[in-house]
């Protein structure tokens, strides 16, 4: 009897076994409905066998889409062991099981029968006359109505002066009707309503016609608009290109300053892949980068890729999951979550602003897009490129040791130059109390719109302060829910918790003391930013850009090219201004606050704070202008801040990259986080604590060893740290407890952490026990 393993997308490590009947046929990759508990779920088969199976149940149908290839099921596979997640949760990101149950319901249109209508008036000659030019002002001799005395398709009769009157310029006459339209597109077309072209359907003169699907990103051209490289890009553009046409893996590392043409470079390898009829796929840290950087796609190859985010809507989704399964959509661009689509030939991965932490994600499968991008490029025998112009060091230490290939763009494109920075040191030259400004700030600012340029005040600090207290009684506001302040967002008056989304009006009175008019704002967010500056440049057009202010998405999209076109004088932004975004007429941009981020524990503080400002300092003088920079810091001798002012980015990367050599950090050793949270405080203490003791009395497996309790640890083993109270440590009304596991580079970190939960005692009492590998936060 023949059986086959499925795996279904929920919370399971193992496929289930059914069996399979004669009349269909499975392979592994097949989709399949399978009866799972007391419902019926979609699932893939995994494995197929021979096997007794009298007492299984049997698979009960089969899918109609393409089935799911073996790189990409290899993939789930590598990344289930990589995160220690069940294979199930994995699958799902890669199937989306809620979505592709169902074919998209169709879509209609409407189209000429040829039947005249009972009745012609002057709305329904539009809409048959839209009809037949089919939407095309340019069809036939000038537009215009054809000689006195001739019909439209459909019509009962010539039209009157009336009628013709009032359709003049909006048809043509055509020898035969167009393709059907939709019905609101032909209803805008003719300028009237639905319920006109409702009417003609009644009638008989018009049918409704089941519509194709529309293309994605089918139609484009290598050879559309081909760029002019300089000297650095050309060299860079051609490595790529053959790498993608050696139709093997390869990683590269594409390094490139801000302005630099990094962009132009890899789209050449992107025209190789189209040009060898496969797949490409571009991942961008953040959705709102989407919008110039499809533009710019577009102008290259002639028509836009399809997109992939969690903005879409649910037909949408279906309609770009099945182009892709089918090779239809030739070039994606998305968020992470568009690594795990079905291509169904991936001939290249980029991945832009490889360094970002965007690409890490924090809730159910932990994973590192950028790192899991190298994995899939493996198995999809396909080169992968990193793109940034502040690369990780785990990617610049790979590209150092010869296991990326290393391209570096050193100078800007054309006659563009990187702006000079200088710094205001707050204690001898900072704003008068109160204030956020410096003198040196609003000089800047002031030089920029003279000479009707732009300038950017960037603070990564959303909302209008991040504390607010009584000075009465020293009252803070806390989250109920997170041991996290209030951050004040006064354009919504209210306070918000920016972990877990707690939201509360803001008060008028101290809930403690009950005094009136004592609440203090405290510190600035970029609300309290753009009221300094209202004050100060009253006749400035302003914009703040953050990615919490209401609009959405498309709203975001709109604002950034209105402020690229020049429409606003001076731009307010959090780290959402710093990446990637080109305004040609920005020259001046002040970090208002340089030292966020440097005074925590985070072995990654110095360099995350490095790519930040080097990004948001980035932003000016990208064309012809020179550009200006300005650092407030009350640490001005600071390695990170004396980087950025010297320019000596390889000074910098070099101590980092040695004090990581030292502590045995990444990339030259091995982190996880082992996070325990329990609502109740004391039991999640207690399961920490009892994995702790677990992990000391266990035995050496194979490839890894525990370092003695108390003791120095070697150079070969594990070493297991904490628990400890979570810097945040209640999250969601969850208190949590954090371990470390810092481990060799050449130990088997998963296994020993497989092997420490499977010892230890089971969580109970609602305890939960998470596992990060590589974890990018330390919160």
């Amino acid at each position: 009897m023949r059986v086959v393993d499925v795996l279904v997308p929920v919370a399971v490590d193992t496929a289930y076994s059914y069996r399979a009947p004669a009349n269909l046929s499975l392979e592994p990759g097949s989709f399949v409905g399978v009866p799972l508990g007391t419902r019926h779920a979609t699932g893939v088969v995994w494995a197929a066998r021979e096997a007794g199976g009298d007492n299984l149940k049997s698979v009960a149908a089969l899918r109609d889409w393409p089935p799911l290839r073996k790189p990409l099921r290899d993939f789930v596979d590598w990344v289930a062991r990589w995160t220690l997640a069940p294979r199930g949760m994995v699958l799902r990101m890669a199937i989306r099981a809620h979505e592709v149950l169902e074919p998209p319901a169709p879509k209609w249109g409407v189209a000429a029968t040829g039947k005249p209508p009972a009745r012609m008036t002057e709305a329904r000659a539009k809409v048959l006359a839209a009809l037949t030019r089919g939407g095309d002002p340019s069809s036939g001799p000038s537009g215009h109505l054809p000689p006195e005395g001739e019909g439209i398709v459909g019509a009962a009769a010539p039209l009157s002066s009336g009628e013709r009157e009032a359709a003049e310029g909006r048809w043509v006459r055509v020898s035969e009707p167009k393709s059907p339209i939709p019905k609101a597109a032909l209803a805008e077309l003719a300028g009237c309503s639905v319920g006109v072209i409702d009417g003609l359907v009644e009638d008989g003169a018009l049918a409704l016609v089941e519509l194709p699907p529309e293309k994605v990103a089918a139609g484009l051209d290598p050879d559309h608009r081909p760029p002019i490289l300089n000297a650095d890009q050309k060299p860079a553009a051609d490595d790529l290109a053959a790498r993608v046409a050696a139709r093997t893996f390869s990683a590269s590392l594409l390094e490139g300053v801000t302005g630099s043409g990094k962009t132009e470079v890899y789209f050449e390898a992107i025209a190789e892949a189209l040009r060898q009829g496969r797949q490409a796929l571009v991942l961008l840290p953040e959705i709102a980068l989407t919008a110039q950087f499809l533009g710019r796609f577009a102008a290259r190859f002639g028509e836009q890729p399809a997109e992939w985010h969690s903005g879409l809507t649910e037909r949408q989704r279906q309609r770009i999951w099945s182009a892709v399964a089918s090779g239809e959509a030739r070039a994606v661009v998305g968020a992470r979550s568009a690594l795990f689509l079905p291509f169904a030939d991936l001939g290249l991965i980029v991945v832009d602003e490889e360094h970002e932490g965007a690409y890490k994600q924090e809730d159910g499968v932990v994973y590192n897009a950028r790192d899991m991008a190298v994995v899939r490029a493996r198995l999809e025998q396909a080169p992968v490129v990193l793109a940034s112009a502040t690369p990780a060091i785990e990617t610049r230490v790979n590209a150092q040791a010869g296991r990326y290939r290393w391209l570096r763009l050193p100078s800007r494109f054309g006659s563009a130059s990187l702006p000079d920075i200088a710094t205001a040191d707050l204690k001898r030259e900072g704003p008068p109390r109160g204030r956020w400004l410096s003198p040196k700030a609003i000089a800047g600012i002031e030089a920029a719109l003279s000479q009707g340029e732009q300038a950017l005040l960037f603070l990564n600090r959303r909302g209008y302060a991040p504390l607010t207290l009584c000075r009465s009684c020293g009252h803070r506001f806390e989250c109920p829910n997170c041991a996290a302040w209030l951050v004040e967002h006064r354009f919504r008056a209210a306070l918000v918790c920016h972990h877990c989304g707690h939201v509360e009006p803001r008060p008028k009175l101290c809930p403690e003391c009950h005094d009136v008019d004592s609440l203090a704002a405290c510190g600035p967010g970029v609300e309290r930013l753009a009221e300094e500056a209202a004050l100060i440049f009253p006749d400035a057009r302003m914009l703040v850009l953050s990615s919490d202010f209401p609009g959405g998405i498309e709203t975001l999209r709109r604002q950034l090219d209105a402020a690229a076109r020049g429409e606003f004088d001076l731009i307010i932004g959090t780290q959402l201004v710093a990446k990637g975004h080109n305004f040609p007429l920005l020259t001046f941009v002040c970090v208002v606050d340089a030292d966020v981020g440097l005074a925590n524990a985070d072995p990654r503080a110095a360099e995350r704070t490095f790519q930040l400002l080097r990004q948001a300092t980035g932003r000016a003088g990208r064309s012809e202008r020179e550009g200006h920079a300005l650092l407030q810091t009350w640490q001005p001798d600071h390695p990170v801040i004396q980087a950025l002012v010297s320019g000596d980015a390889e000074r910098f990367y070099a101590q980092e990259t040695e004090q990581r050599h030292k502590g045995g950090l990444p990339p030259f050793g091995r982190l996880a986080a082992i996070v325990v949270s329990a609502e109740d405080k004391g039991a999640a203490e207690a399961h920490a604590r009892a994995l702790a003791r677990t992990a000391h009395t266990m035995r050496a497996g194979k490839g890894w060893k525990v370092a003695p309790l108390g003791g120095p640890s070697r150079e070969d083993e594990i070493t297991l740290l904490g628990p400890a109270e979570a810097p945040i440590a209640v999250l969601r009304k969850r208190h949590r407890f954090r371990l470390a596991a810092k481990a060799p580079r050449s130990a088997d970190l998963q296994g020993f952490l497989r092997a420490l939960l499977a010892a230890a005692p089971p969580p109970r009492g609602g305890v939960r026990v998470a596992i990060d590998v590589d974890p990018q936060s330390f919160l």
